[in-house]
């Protein structure tokens, strides 16, 4: 049986600044690779946060059809922030537990609607630990970010 693997990564230079985020996406069946695809993009002026979540979103919002996917971030921030801390930010209006606007909260309801398509299972990884997906996906941000970096 075919089952759909995407490895998500966000990047940035300043915390503010030009950034990037990257998706490597496979097909597998077993331990064989039967389809691979690569995403990666950027910004000018965003935050490593906004970058985690625009690669998980992109993941999720390329697949053409209803999915089972499993993601995997190595962003604690995205990964509870989908399985933990939505529910309640949805039922609160989109404000935190002590009242404040939730941050990046068009985003976090962007991959909300794009998770509620598909059969979603999060994994989180310990990012720059060798994990060679990982790092590709680390790779595809630092080039999707590449093009913003130029003119600094």
């Amino acid at each position: 049986m075919t089952e759909l693997f995407a490895w998500t990564d966000g990047a940035c230079s300043g915390n503010p600044g030009p950034g990037g985020w990257g998706v490597l996406m496979r097909a597998m069946d077993g331990d064989q690779v039967v389809k691979e695809r690569e995403l990666q993009g950027g910004e000018a002026d965003t935050t490593n946060n906004r970058m985690e979540l625009m690669a998980a979103i992109s993941a999720l919002e390329t697949l053409s059809r209803a999915s089972r996917i499993t993601v995997v971030t190595d962003s604690a921030y995205v990964k509870n922030g989908v399985t933990q801390w939505v529910h309640g930010w949805k039922r609160n209006g989109w404000r935190t537990a002590d009242r404040k606007p939730v941050k990046n909260a068009e985003l976090w309801q962007r991959l909300d609607a794009a998770r509620e398509r598909h059969e979603v299972e999060w994994r989180w990884i310990k990012g720059h630990a060798g994990h060679p997906e990982n790092e590709r996906a680390d790779a595809l941000a630092r080039a999707g970010m590449a093009p913003f970096k130029a003119g600094r």
